[in-house]
């Protein structure tokens, strides 16, 4: 391809001038007592399923004790998740965990945390406002030879710019591409380092807010059902039935509650206002008119994953070079969680 760099924070700041309802059901007696749990999460709006369980209660009913510790990609849990220092894992299915898996790595993907559902598109796809005013940028295709902001290689964000580049008739080699934390995407845009990307939101939002950048498409149009992030059980969860069934009953808990905010692609169902007030208290983003404006990223309220994206993405992270001799996807798919707290929890029923 023509290129992947990674830039640093401090050189792009050195080029800076009603409530809904969760229906009630009978929770087995738990003699455990409380176990701590780390839990690696992106700081996102898509880990607002956990940020929800842990608010809620949901998690303290489980006998659980949750402690969050963010990540700027869901490749940096890889090592600490397989060395023991992480319990759960909340990111995209990233090469190096397949890598992983491979050399021995007890790793499980266990349910949807982010999906491109129709009208709620997970990553967007950025056009700096510099080349629409040109008239460098008109279609996707105009997206050939562009230096491209991604988060860091092998893992989905790499799907949704493959799934966009298919749509114009490209390949991955067409861009240049710049690995950043995706708060720095915004900042990247303001100083023109960028002429594109692909930011999850709230940053997405956030630039376009700024005036930075036009929003070119998104994930729910160029790769429809996208499974984009994961909850993921390393060996201390995995080997575990009864806690691993807890922590999916407390968390599926919290993405249905979050399900009754979503309205028209947007934030604004009757429990709206508590979403944004817990996304704001648990995110960097601090400002809920920015989660009032956002399209908010869809999750599965029964915690199902699309599996065939997911070998989708297989394929783009073989054809870059980053799996070696690694798992296949349905060496690590394990659905078995969610399937046991749904047999408490029953199938999600829009209310």
């Amino acid at each position: 391809m023509s290129g992947h760099t990674r830039l640093s924070r401090r050189t792009l700041l050195a080029t800076s001038g009603a409530s809904a309802v969760v229906s009630a059901f009978p929770m087995p007696a738990i003699a455990q007592s409380p176990v701590e749990l780390s839990i690696g999460i992106l700081s996102s709006s898509s880990d607002i399923g956990i940020f929800l369980a842990d608010v809620k209660g949901w998690f303290k009913e489980e006998k659980i004790i949750a402690k969050p510790i963010t990540f700027n990609s869901g490749v940096n849990m890889v090592a600490p998740m397989s060395a023991g220092q992480l319990d759960v894992g909340a990111g995209s299915v990233t090469a190096g965990l397949y890598n992983a898996a491979a050399r021995g790595f007890k790793m499980r993907v266990v349910a949807d945390k982010a999906s491109s559902q129709p009208g709620y598109g997970v990553n967007k796809c950025l056009i700096s406002k510099r080349h629409v005013q040109s008239g460098r940028y008109k279609e996707l295709k105009d997206l050939k030879g562009m230096k491209v902001g991604m988060n860091g290689p092998g893992n989905s964000n790499w799907g949704s710019l493959w799934g966009a580049l298919k749509v114009a008739g490209l390949k991955l080699s067409d861009v240049e591409t710049v690995d950043l934390s995706y708060p720095d995407h915004v900042l990247a845009h303001q100083n023109n380092t960028l002429d594109a990307s692909f930011t999850i939101e709230p940053h997405g939002t956030r630039t376009l807010m700024e005036g930075y950048a036009i929003e070119a498409t998104s994930d729910d149009k160029t790769r429809p059902y996208h499974a984009v992030a994961q909850l993921l059980y390393p060996e201390k969860i995995a080997g575990n039935r009864d806690l691993g069934t807890r922590f999916m009953r407390a968390y599926l808990r919290g993405v249905r509650y979050y399900h009754a905010a979503l309205k028209d692609g947007k934030l604004a169902g009757p429990n709206a206002e508590e979403i944004i007030q817990v996304l704001t208290a648990n995110t960097p983003t601090k400002d809920p008119q920015v989660y009032r404006t956002i399209v908010p990223n869809g999750i599965d309220p029964d915690g199902k994953i699309n599996v065939a994206t997911l070998k989708e993405d297989w394929d783009v992270y073989n054809q870059m070079g980053w799996i070696q001799n690694g798992a296949t996807v349905d060496q690590v798919i394990d659905m078995s969680f969610v399937e046991a707290a749904l047999k408490d929890l029953g199938p999600y029923k829009k209310s």
